[in-house]
């Protein structure tokens, strides 16, 4: 079977072939809805843009990179950041743009200077950053400076100022899980946060609050332990809280690599899971489904999340002295209820 052309792209898109091609080369004024309707049938088609033709025709290769914080004295996020860059990179390849991740130590205390050096040097147009760097108001300043064009995922009230950014009602996922339990009967909740850096779900505690205020509760109900998103920091917060006075009935955990330490703490004590204690995470990575029990979790798309940061930068220009007003999108999630919370008490 033959690779698809431009000219098929627009033909199943039903714009001229010109029309394609300014898409593709990221050229300025192109309506949005023509950049939509072009890039859905690039997408449907599986087209790539031939990249050694386009840099001996002289044009300059859009590049940007991936940004995300790992604290090297600790496991790694098992999921987050991997399913970001899959959905940047199939894009990347897509809009025939080059993609460059770069892995940054969290407790780096030079880390403005050394992101904007590692862009600078792999002359990248564009950035993506993830938390906590993508809260990092110094950061986004200096990236503005440099002329790199940001792409902000999950970050804070303050970033949305600044920069574009993509991601989910924190809060609004924290109130889910909050109705959700209340809703089985739960009264006694401990709660597994992660990085205070990481403003995002942060708020996640927040709603989960406003939930349980709205169930009759209040946050006396609730004690809490400060993890770093790692299994291991959810092993340990959970082995304190299940080990409190509080006759915790509920472990509502910030992501699930803590849900899944927290499983293995309830395991090792002894006790049922959801009957003696249910368990809950966030973002629905593959562990989610692998572990038992399935937890409990919240889904958000990040692969999509992922692609949509690089169909944003690859996108046209602001003119020169002109301004953009910055793109805040909140992405839609959804409650998935597995076998850690399901039986009501």
């Amino acid at each position: 079977m033959s690779r698809p052309t431009i000219d098929d792209v627009a033909a199943l898109a039903g714009v001229a072939r010109a029309s394609v091609s300014r898409v593709l080369n990221n050229q300025p004024n192109v309506r949005e809805e023509l950049r939509d309707k072009v890039l859905r049938a690039v997408d449907m088609l599986g087209y790539r843009v031939n990249m050694q033709a386009r840099q001996l025709a002289g044009r300059k290769t859009l590049r940007i990179g991936l940004v995300h914080a790992s604290d090297f004295d600790s496991e790694p996020n098992s999921y987050f950041t991997s399913a970001l860059e899959l959905g940047a990179t199939r894009a990347a390849a897509r809009l025939g743009a080059q993609l460059q991740t770069h892995v940054v130590n969290l407790n780096d205390r030079n880390v403005v200077a050394t992101i904007v050096g590692l862009l600078r040097d792999d002359q990248c147009d564009g950035a993506i950053l993830t938390p906590p760097f993508a809260d990092n108001l110094d950061l986004l300043r200096a990236l503005g400076e440099a002329g790199i064009r940001i792409v902000c995922i999950a970050a804070g009230p303050q970033s949305r100022e600044f920069a574009d950014t993509l991601g989910i009602d924190d809060r609004q996922a924290g109130y889910d899980i909050g109705l959700h339990l209340a809703g089985l009967g739960h009264r006694r909740f401990g709660f597994v946060k992660g990085l205070q850096e990481h403003l995002s779900a942060e708020s996640r505690f927040d709603g989960f609050l406003a939930a349980l205020v709205d169930s009759g509760l209040d946050e006396t109900a609730v004690c809490w332990e400060r993890g770093n998103f790692t299994f291991r920091s959810g092993l340990d917060c959970a082995q304190r809280l299940l080990a409190g006075e509080g006759g915790v009935t509920a472990l509502v955990c910030a992501n699930d690599d803590m849900a899944a330490g927290a499983l293995l703490a309830a395991h090792k004590a002894g006790l049922r899971i959801p009957q003696d204690v249910a368990i809950t995470g966030c973002d629905d990575t593959p562990v989610s489904e692998i572990v038992w029990p399935p937890l409990t979790t919240v889904h958000q798309p990040l692969r999509r999340m992922g692609a949509r940061a690089v169909e944003w930068l690859a996108g046209p220009e602001p003119a020169e002295g002109g301004e953009t007003p910055v793109r805040n999108e909140v992405v839609a999630h959804q409650l998935v209820v597995r076998d850690s919370s399901r039986i009501e008490l």
